[in-house]
């Protein structure tokens, strides 16, 4: 095993034991009938375990499961294939292997080591068990995916909806990831801002109050008046007494006082912005945002050192997308959260995955001296990547006084 390999393995079985490992992806294979093999962390029976996914040329898809340690065979797989790309919620890095010497080298590799033993711990999540079907949070037979047409009268999934209801069960997966974060006892208070066709209001709600138990207050706002009648007309026909749909701009709305947990999925470009301002301004235990359309900072980089990225237009736009989120993340965590960004669904389904998780800390004060810096690499960040331009619509945290800066 290479110096460089033997990193990766190190890297990789690290990120498995924080809990923090999202894939590993082996492509170029050496061996002729394969096509690639992705490593993720499951639970199988008591034990947690690697879990090889084998996808072969001829369609068919081989499974391993590996103990969470060196082993030869966890060596051999990762000789045997001529790129890795390692996932994690806390980075990620590339090994590559020129295909006439097989020399392997590792990018990223001690950034990602750092970032690793460096990440909070609330970025962590459980292990999925390896019986998926088993593990989900929902069967497909709620009245509520029947009545919003994600499964038939039967409870059947439909077939063009697999990826939503995926979608749904995997959100709720990260909700309740959360549940330590949230009050134990008492009513909930939740607004999903931008709401939409409210597939994910509808879900939290059910999960909230019909499998928890739990007394739940929650509002969904959005501008389209048609789709919030629709969306009032099926929670009065399911009963979802505690589920509102209120009609206007999340900027004007009054949640009335404060909210527990702030949701929002695919709020279009600074609408995010947004959301995540007034969930920090009502004091929101937890904040779950997954942006879309980043359009903004796309129209306003002004960075002469980027230049060599920005002059190819996609390159420029994955920058963006990247940059604006980690803004996002970089404001979050100077106002007293733990945040993280995770992937939502398989990228393959759509590419609006990723998942801004911000974790109220319980002795969060954005006056502390973590948040007074975490708040001042936010503003040198954004002044680097705008040339300073204020009129920006990102999110904008206050200036840090000129007697705080040095702390």
């Amino acid at each position: 095993m290479t110096p460089a390999d033997a990193a990766l393995q190190e890297l990789l079985l690290l990120a498995a034991r924080r809990h923090m490992l999202t894939r590993a992806v082996l492509s170029k294979p050496r061996q002729a009938g394969e096509k690639k093999t992705v490593l993720t962390l499951r639970r199988v029976g008591q034990a947690e375990r690697l879990q090889a996914e084998r996808f072969l040329t001829d369609g068919k898809a081989l499974h391993e499961n590996l103990p969470p340690g060196p082993s030869p065979r966890l060596e051999e797989l990762l000789n045997s294939h001529g790129q890795i790309n390692l996932l994690t919620a806390a980075g990620d890095c590339e090994l590559r292997r020129a295909e006439r010497s097989g020399k392997a080298t590792l990018l990223g590799g001690s950034r990602l080591r750092q970032a690793l033993l460096g990440a909070d711990a609330a970025c962590a999540c459980e292990p999925e068990g390896n019986d998926h079907r088993k593990n989900r949070i929902l069967s497909g037979a709620e009245p509520f995916l029947r009545l919003l047409d994600v499964s038939d009268e039967t409870g059947r999934v439909r077939d063009k909806k697999q990826a939503k209801f995926r979608q749904i069960n995997r959100f709720l997966e990260l909700i309740r990831d959360c549940l330590p974060a949230l009050p134990a006892t008492g009513a909930l208070r939740i607004c999903d801002l931008c709401c939409g066709k409210s597939y994910l209001s509808f879900a939290a709600y059910h999960y909230f109050a019909n499998i928890l138990g739990r007394q739940v207050h929650m509002t969904g706002v959005d501008r389209k008046p048609d789709v919030i009648a629709r969306c009032a007309a099926a929670a009065a026909a399911l009963g979802f007494d505690g589920l509102e749909f209120v009609c206007g701009d999340v900027a004007a709305y009054d949640a009335g006082g404060h909210v527990h947990l702030v949701l929002s999925l695919h709020a279009c470009d600074t609408a995010t912005d947004l959301v995540l301002r007034r969930a920090v301004d009502w004091g929101a235990e937890v904040i779950l945002s997954t942006p879309c359309c980043h359009h903004e900072l796309n129209h306003s980089l002004r960075c002469p050192p980027l230049s060599f990225v920005a002059e190819h237009s996609m390159l420029r736009q994955k920058l963006c997308d990247a940059a604006t989120d980690a803004l996002r993340l970089k404001y979050l965590e100077s106002e007293g959260y733990a945040v993280c960004a995770l992937e939502l669904i398989d990228p393959e389904q759509t590419p609006k995955n990723i998942m801004l998780r911000g974790l109220r800390r319980p002795d969060a004060d954005r006056n502390s001296p973590a948040a007074r810096r975490a708040r001042a690499e936010y503003q040198a960040a954004r002044d680097f990547l705008t040339g300073g331009n204020g009129s920006v619509q990102l999110v904008l945290c206050p200036p840090v006084p000129a007697e705080q800066k040095s702390e």
